[in-house]
Parts: structure tokens; C-alpha cells; sequence
């Protein structure tokens, strides 16, 4: 919805067809999406844009790797510092 509002497109009537599309190309494994070029639905296949499986997991993989670095970090920061002892 935001894509074709930002594009400057009728979003509620793309969003209403790319639906439409969803619902009708279901069972045949469809591929449709939103041609921004063109402002209407197409079939991404034809167009092109594909996203790899590959790209997805590295992101959120990362996405969780720094999560877990800033939990770590934010640990350490709370954890009370040890006391030392003289050395006298």
C-alpha cells in the first residue's frame, strides 16, 4: 500500500487488483506485484524482480546476530563493577 502511495498511484485500487491477481494465481504458484513503472499489476517473473532465498536468511540472520550483540552489550553495562582489592 505505502509502495504504490509513495509512487504516486491509486493505492487502494492496486492494492484491491494485486489481490484480485493473489487470489486468481494462487494455485499456479503466482507471481504477481506492483509495477511502479507502469502503475499497474504485473507478473514479477517477467519483469524481473526476484528475491533470492539466499538474501532473505542473510538478513535476518544479521538482524539477530546484532541482536543479541546489543543484548551482550547491554548486559555487560548493567552487570556492577568487581571490587578490587587493595594492594597494600
Amino acid at each position: 500500500f505505502i509502495v504504490a502511495d509513495n509512487g504516486g498511484y491509486d493505492a487502494a485500487e492496486l492494492v484491491t487488483q494485486l489481490r484480485a491477481a493473489h487470489a486468481k494465481t494462487q494455485e499456479e504458484g503466482g507471481t504477481s506485484g506492483l509495477d511502479m513503472e507502469n502503475g499497474k499489476v504485473g507478473c514479477m517473473k517477467e519483469l524481473g524482480v526476484m528475491e533470492a532465498y539466499k538474501s532473505k536468511l542473510q538478513v535476518l540472520t544479521s538482524a539477530a546476530e546484532a541482536a543479541e550483540m546489543l543484548l551482550r552489550v547491554d548486559d555487560i553495562i548493567k552487570c556492577a563493577p568487581r571490587q578490587r582489592e587493595e594492594m597494600m
